[in-house]
């Protein structure tokens, strides 16, 4: 019973007879494809494997080539001082779009192994320190472009590669490291060789051969080792290349092929199933085609012969709705068949039921619609689709001032008044022709008193899925409310008037950044010509809040600001201090705006910079002052644990500098002064501290710099000093220098410690008949911080 009441839908007796077709098509085929030889296709699937293998590994050679190349070039175009090279760090690296696009994340590296730039910034690895990374070590030893092994990168723990390449400055001096680093997680083009697919389920792995996993298309294992239980992944970890049948992790059997790396010590496995790769799938393929046809002919007549008595009911039930939709049938239609054609029939029959029942129903909505409008406080109005006025509320009447009916079967457009009346007609006719819905402000002839208003109108088609029937227009009176704008538009000119005389910036931005409102100053400070309304402010001008730049969505997203100090960096390259206030206005509503105030304030700031140039320097020297080697001192002092080779202090004290000034005058004195200074400054690197620390007493601080080195520097300053005379009066003046030298321990406790070494130095040369050079050494360091 159950089985019968299934066969009587006709969508299962037709998905019967498919399966059939189809259960006996793929016996066949099956059956036929079980006879067919393997054996050909067993050497086709290991030189399919191998060749996938090859190429792999040659086009991730190609791009591993291609990058360590482009950033070689790069960092060959940053010839520079190491000066110039850590202060334009950040727009060398903005610069290198091209970078961008073969790397995750691109670092400029000094020499001492800190990052002094990145991008993306979102990285915020600016200030660490990489030097004890094997491709930063590598790199500034070799001074040749390197690619490193796997390791976990700073930046949430992830795995990735370094390129780094060394950069060089005029005189071939190593000055820091150029690096991109390429994640072996997200999208890049590791992933993408992780994603290929040999067949179905083959998938390419690459691993390095000290045994990290790079990539596996299987499991999505990075830095994982390698499974050195698999003969030929330990075989190719010694540098095989070929193609070997094994098995993997769950024990089937596979083909795999592995392909040596040239660029790097690397090497790509393609792995293929056994079962898939011998898989008959040409020849089943052209046998399944023949044997298909072959049953398809067969079974086709019999199947059209089987629907054509399955579908016979279809025909009697379309002559009963044609007789019905006529007219001539008024009893329901009532077909036998399948259960389908009965629901289709009952479903007419009760959509037959409810056409009358909507008939009926329409007088009573038209009634219904003529109530309502009887009570509307607008103007409403209805025409055919001639324009003549079928019917009209009260409102209407009132508005114009003449009745129903006298405008019953007038035309519409008679109401409006002539130089508008052309206007009002065209979109009146467009309506109706693209079925949409018309609006505008027009005038209209009032008899009530005698005046034109003007009147906000909407005209909507009335239509039927066939044609057009009319059209329902609504009218309504803004005449007041056009007065107010106007009111509301001379204010606002009087506004505009007062700020395009002001000399702050003021300017008004929507949600998107998109300038509103921007008065002649604001414009002049983005270095816009002419009037820069529609523009986008924050394309513009780059606001910039020390290191950090300010974007739109911190702007949105934050509170008002007063008096935020800013420098503002329009596209004409023009750069300005900006005292910057903002405010918001319907803050978090789809309307809200940003209106923010800019004013100049560079001569406040450069008076600022002037005053914290004197606090640190010696106005005579132009060197620094003790206060600011005191504090250059204590950071060098903080650093000396981390640092290989030990920095210097070195003391200078004049000898016989008093007799100068006795003799020669304080002018003279302090033109041997300021001759001395530049002969230090002249004397040391660029990264090193000279200062005067009052009198006739000097400083120096040599970072990294060693003992040896540092001796003859100060061997050097000494003799310098010697040699440096000033004639005057026939008579030549000049000084020797008594120099004691230190190294910075991690042991010392505070630079009063190192100070006083250095001075016992100077002391010592002095005690010796001056004119030396003395060296104290530093004491030993704590045993116990060595062994921690």
């Amino acid at each position: 019973m159950l089985i019968k009441r299934w066969f009587g839908s006709l969508v299962n007796r037709a998905v019967a007879l498919v399966v059939v077709v189809i259960l006996l098509s793929t016996l066949v085929v099956t059956v036929a494809g079980s006879l067919l030889s393997r054996g050909e296709l067993e050497q086709q699937a290991r030189n399919q494997v191998e060749t996938i293998a090859r190429l792999v590994a040659g086009e991730l050679d190609d791009k591993l080539a291609q990058r360590l190349k482009t950033l070689n070039h790069v960092a060959q175009s940053f010839t520079m001082d190491a000066e110039a090279f850590e202060s334009r760090a950040r727009v060398l690296i903005r610069q290198r779009t091209a970078l961008q696009h073969f790397f995750d994340g691109i670092y400029l590296i000094d020499r001492d192994g800190r990052v002094i730039a990145e991008h993306p910034q979102a990285f915020e690895q600016t200030g660490l320190d990489v030097s004890q990374r094997e491709y930063f070590q590598a790199a500034s030893s070799y001074l040749t472009p390197v690619i490193s092994e796997p390791y976990v990168s700073n930046y949430q723990d992830q795995p990735a590669v370094m390129i780094a390449a060394p950069v060089f400055d005029h005189q071939r001096q190593f000055i820091g490291v150029l690096g991109g680093a390429i994640r072996l997680e997200g999208e890049n083009f590791m992933e993408e060789y992780g994603n290929v697919r040999i067949g179905k389920t083959g998938y390419l792995g690459i691993a390095t051969r000290s045994g990290i996993t790079l990539a596996h298309g299987r499991s999505g294992e990075v830095m994982a080792p390698v499974r050195v239980e698999n003969p030929v992944l330990r075989d190719a970890m010694e540098g095989f290349e070929g193609t070997r049948q094994t098995h993997n992790g769950a024990g089937s059997a596979t083909i795999m092929s592995v392909q040596q790396m040239v660029q790097v010590p690397w090497f790509v496995a393609a792995v293929w199933p056994a079962r898939e790769a011998y898989a008959p799938i040409t020849r089943l393929a052209d046998a399944f085609v023949w044997i298909l046809l072959a049953a398809i002919v067969v079974l086709a007549p019999l199947a059209l012969w089987v629907f054509r008595r399955l579908m016979a009911p279809l025909k009697t039930l379309g002559q009963q709705i044609n007789e019905r939709h006529l007219g001539v049938r008024n009893d329901p239609v009532n077909v036998s068949g399948g259960r389908e054609i009965r629901q289709v029939a009952e479903i007419f029959n009760t959509v037959m039921d409810e056409r009358d029942e909507v008939l009926g129903s329409l007088a009573e909505r038209e009634a219904f619609f003529r109530s309502l409008t009887q009570s509307a406080p607008i103007g409403i109005v209805q025409t055919d689709v001639l324009g003549r006025i079928d019917f009209v509320n009260p409102a209407f009447e009132a508005l114009i001032g003449r009745p129903a009916s006298e405008l019953q079967h007038s035309y519409l457009m008679s109401g409006v008044y002539e130089p508008d009346r052309e206007l009002a007609f065209k979109g009146w006719q467009q309506s109706l022709r693209n079925h949409e819905v018309f609006r505008g402000r027009f005038r209209l002839r009032s008899r009530a008193d005698d005046q034109l208003i003007w009147a906000d109108v909407m005209t909507s088609v009335i239509e039927t899925p066939d044609k057009a029937l009319g059209t329902i227009t609504v009218v309504r009176d803004i005449s007041h409310e056009l007065q107010v704008e106007e009111a509301l538009r001379e204010e606002q000119q009087r506004a505009e008037n007062i700020l395009g005389v002001l000399q702050e910036g003021v300017l008004m931005v929507d949600s998107q950044g998109l300038i509103r409102y921007a008065n002649n100053a604001a414009c002049q400070f983005l270095g816009a010509r002419g009037d820069c309304l529609r523009h986008n402010f924050f394309e513009l001008a780059l606001i910039q809040d020390g290191e950090r730049t300010l974007t739109h969505t911190d702007f949105l997203a934050g509170e008002d600001l007063d008096g935020l100090y800013v420098t503002l960096r329009n596209d004409s390259g023009q750069v300005f201090d900006i005292d910057l206030t903002l405010l918001h206005v319907r803050k978090g509503h789809h309307n809200e705006r940003m209106v923010f105030v800019l004013r100049d304030d560079s001569e406040r700031r450069r008076e600022e910079e002037r005053l914290s140039w004197e606090a640190t320097h010696d106005s005579l020297t132009q060197l620094l002052n003790r206060r600011a080697f005191s504090a250059s001192l204590v950071q060098c002092l903080s650093e000396a644990p981390r640092q290989q080779v030990r920095s210097i202090l070195v003391l200078i004290d004049l000898d016989y500098f008093k007799p100068v000034n006795d003799e020669g005058g304080h002018l003279l004195g302090d033109d041997l002064l300021k001759r001395l200074a530049d002969l230090f400054k002249d004397s040391v690197r660029q990264s090193d501290t000279v200062a005067r620390l009052g009198g006739d007493e000097f400083g120096i601080i040599l970072p990294a710099c060693g003992l040896a080195r540092a001796e003859d520097l100060a061997e050097r300053i000494r003799a310098g000093v010697e040699a440096l005379r000033i004639e005057q009066g026939g008579r030549s003046f000049g000084v020797t220098a008594s120099i004691g030298l230190t190294e910075l321990s991690p042991s010392d406790s505070g630079p009063r410690e190192v100070m006083a070494r250095a001075d016992e130095g100077s002391y010592i040369a002095k005690s010796r008949g001056r004119n030396a050079v003395v060296v104290v050494p530093a004491p030993p360091d704590d045993p116990y911080q060595e062994s921690s």
